[in-house]
């Protein structure tokens, strides 16, 4: 919604501008110079990207008219997830937590949170970890380090749609003036006609660098900054998640663990200590909590 707002603001500001100074607005309507803006910058998007980039780009897309599915609450739930997972390896042994990792779809832990279940790179971005830590054949920094990559070469694939994009945005103006030189070549081959029509061809050729321009920093190169954002929120519950289980790994106890994942979380969404540790206390199961008054 706020994507189609600002076209909406884009758009009733040059027009209307356009229109306060007495410009006809039939003018800008130039179908021919539309086409080779936006066909010559849909062909070099082609030529520039493989199928892979081309395909991650179309898959896209639909994410960009949505809104942010991070929030202050699915990252509580996150943290309430980790700190029930880490409290029951903490009470049973690692090895207990093998039935939920294997089948997260049916573990009871992570039932208690769908937001969390819906997002199956986050889920597998845990489970193929804790699946790591439940072996026992590698330490800390070995996990770490294999953290690092695995965000490392997502923030890549993640940044690929954006990056083409922005190419594209980029790419239009130089096509608009194609597009407007096209239009002079025109007009000067039309030198015989009355002054007045040559006006009309001259200002309808400078249409195409004003659509170029219009299409690339109102509409296009916006979108690859969406992208770009989305990506860095999924980048940080990755980083959520990577630092409470590293955490928890180095011997700290769950309240502690979580508490350092809770630091990495943005200002904007970060809960607070004690709505965290309200959250947290709520998540610990019967079990647990008979257990720690005993």
């Amino acid at each position: 919604m706020l994507i189609i707002l600002g076209y909406i603001i884009v758009l009733g500001s040059v027009l209307g501008g356009y229109a306060m100074v007495g410009g006809h607005l039939g003018a800008l309507y130039q179908p021919s110079e539309v086409l080779i803006i936006v066909g010559a910058g849909v062909g070099a998007f082609i030529v520039g990207n493989n199928g892979k980039a081309i395909k991650a780009t179309l898959k896209s897309l639909p994410l960009l008219m949505r809104g942010s599915k991070y929030n202050k609450a699915v990252y509580m739930d996150l943290m309430a997830l980790l700190y029930r997972l880490m409290a029951k390896s903490r009470q049973q042994g690692m090895l207990s937590l093998e039935r939920d990792i294997d089948n997260p779809q049916e573990s009871e832990i992570f039932a208690n949170y769908p937001r969390i279940i819906a997002d199956k790179k986050l889920v597998d971005f845990i489970s193929d970890y804790l699946r790591l830590m439940v072996s026992g054949n590698m330490n800390a920094f070995e996990i770490e380090a294999l953290m690092d990559e695995e965000i490392e070469t997502y923030e890549h694939e993640c940044d690929v749609p954006a990056t083409a994009l922005g190419t594209m945005g980029d790419s239009l103006p130089a096509f608009g003036i194609v597009a407007a030189v096209m239009g002079i070549i025109h007009t000067l081959a039309a030198a015989d006609r009355p002054a007045a029509e040559l006006g009309a061809l001259i200002a309808n050729a400078m249409v195409g660098t004003f659509l170029g321009i219009l299409l690339a920093y109102g509409f296009i190169s916006p979108l690859a900054g969406v992208l770009r954002q989305k990506c860095a929120e999924n980048i940080k519950m990755m980083q959520c998640i990577k630092v409470t289980l590293l955490s928890s790994l180095n011997g700290y106890a769950p309240q502690i663990a979580v508490e350092f994942g809770r630091k990495t979380l943005y200002s904007t969404e970060r809960p607070s200590f004690s709505e965290l540790e309200e959250h947290v206390r709520n998540a610990k199961s019967p079990q647990q909590t008979s257990d720690q008054d005993a």
